[in-house]
């Protein structure tokens, strides 16, 4: 694989150059918002630990990754996008099933080793019952894992469920902003895609905020906080 090969993927892009994208490129600063409104959280929480810290330099690596993708559009700089975003999804997992569902470190650790196979298994039925269709479907495993996961916490009375309740909402509508860019770039010369980096950030600040305040401290079962709005 020739890693330095260009790659045009979005409806902004009509030339090579560094700046063919600046929407694309610019918005994602929302994921540094994310991060640094995560980090605020957490010091003002005295939540500056392992996990969270790790969630907001993921969501910093998105954001960074994201933009080299958006500037150099090249498979490196492709993967420099995709991995941190892959990397962020598992982390979360293991970090909510320690936190929210108080799980052993074994248990969950099999929520991210799961998740890979349930990606590939639900990308081959779509393959199947839905040919042809295509809204980003390769993330909406991760959109039925937040609505999972809010639903079994709301079945326990925990208060991070209302937070991925709501990132799922945001999520839903930046995966269709992100399934309309190539279709809708006729009439509309830059494309949806920013609109993709912008409610993807806005939908990290959610989850590492949900962890923040809402993730007990540690495997044990705590007492559960009041939510916080």
């Amino acid at each position: 694989m020739d890693l330095t090969a260009r790659v045009d993927n979005y409806c902004e892009r009509i030339d090579p150059s560094f700046w063919a994208e600046p929407l694309n490129a610019i918005t994602n600063i929302a994921f540094f918002i994310a991060a640094f409104v995560a980090l605020s959280a957490a010091r003002r929480e005295g939540r500056v630990e392992f996990l969270s810290v790790g969630m907001i330099f993921l969501a910093l690596c998105v954001g960074t990754g994201s933009f080299l993708f958006h500037t150099f559009a090249t498979r490196w700089a492709g993967l420099a996008d995709t991995i941190p975003i892959l990397l962020f999804i598992l982390f979360y997992l293991y970090a909510a099933t320690r936190r929210f569902l108080y799980a052993p470190v074994w248990l969950a650790l099999l929520a991210p080793a799961l998740f890979v196979p349930f990606t590939a298994a639900f990308l081959q039925l779509w393959a199947i019952v839905l040919p042809g269709v295509r809204f980003s479907q390769a993330y909406l495993p991760v959109l039925i894992a937040l609505v999972a996961y809010g639903a079994v916490l709301r079945m326990r009375g925990h208060p991070a469920s209302s937070w991925l309740f709501a990132a799922a909402g945001v999520f839903f509508v930046s995966l269709t902003f992100r399934s309309i860019d190539g279709p809708v770039c006729g009439s509309f010369a830059t494309g949806t895609h920013f609109l993709w980096h912008i409610l993807n950030g806005v939908l990290l600040g959610i989850v590492m905020l949900a962890f923040v305040r809402h993730g007990a401290r540690g495997g044990a079962r705590l007492a559960m906080r009041p939510a916080r709005g």
